[in-house]
């Protein structure tokens, strides 16, 4: 589609910045998970026909032959970056999206120095979405897939999601659960550590012992994880429930293993 290739184009131009080739076919699924790497989302617009927005925004136009991506701007909005000439065209807007920070006091860009290593403490599965979890001594990580044994392996978690990114392993900081009091498997995520800087690891490269993974977002608390978990999860969690990542080569991990940025 028309639109899958434009995006890329616009989000380049709002970002000013580099933008990666989208993998798996959808774009927008794959943006919708990309920019929180960046401290950033894609904020869909209840009623884009009638929007304005003094800034960039992103719109979906349909015309007769394709829908198209176009960035608007100004308040009224009008097209800032058509490369089609949709708008012109006598398209109409279908969608529209406000790309925005998912915390105003946090920045874009990963911090410039890796952060230092770390280890695991305890390894956590469960076999199916909302069953509990079952603490394992190792497990087998399959790249694509996740760790043998969890719901996520086999497609059957709660955010499971074909061509998904960040679905395969999450980690949990275990000395923010302790200073908490959470009870480690209320968290829910596989693999508890310390000693590491989760949060410097999204859009890094890191090793669970010999097994090569990719930080993808931060693992945010949300209102299904207290229906879940109990409540009181939420609030305190934010920016500090883990990191979602998925495993780049296969291996066993196993806990007492490092945790190692590797770049």
């Amino acid at each position: 589609m028309a639109f899958d290739e434009e995006l890329r184009d616009c989000l380049a131009l709002v970002l000013d910045a580099p933008v990666p080739a989208p993998e798996g076919g959808d774009a927008l699924r794959f943006f919708q998970q990309w920019l929180p790497g960046r401290n950033l989302g894609l904020v869909p617009i209840a009623d884009a026909r009638e929007f304005a927005w003094p800034g960039n925004w992103l719109a979906r136009v349909r015309t007769a032959e394709d829908d198209h991506a176009v960035v608007m701007f100004g308040s009224p909005s009008g097209p800032l970056h058509d490369p089609a000439g949709a708008i012109a065209r006598g398209g109409e807007i279908v969608a529209g999206w406000v790309v925005a920070r998912l915390d105003v006091h946090l920045g874009i860009d990963p911090p410039a120095a890796a952060p230092g290593a770390g280890r695991v403490e305890a390894l956590f599965v469960a076999p199916d979405a909302e069953a509990p979890l079952r603490r394992v001594d190792s497990a087998q990580a399959v790249a694509g897939r996740g760790l043998e044994g969890d719901r996520y392996f086999d497609g059957r978690g709660t955010f499971s999601s074909p061509g998904g990114r960040g679905y395969e392993l999450t980690l949990v900081d275990g000395d923010v659960l302790d200073s908490l009091g959470v009870a480690w498997e209320r968290a829910r995520r596989n693999v508890v550590t310390r000693g590491v800087s989760l949060n410097d690891l999204v859009g890094r490269r890191f090793a669970i012992g010999a097994v090569e993974c990719i930080g993808r977002r931060l693992a945010e608390p949300c209102a299904h994880l207290e229906r879940v978990s109990g409540e009181g999860l939420l609030r305190p969690l934010v920016h500090r429930a883990g990191l979602r990542a998925d495993i780049v080569s296969s291996g066993r991990i196993a806990a007492g293993d490092d945790v190692t940025p590797l770049d």
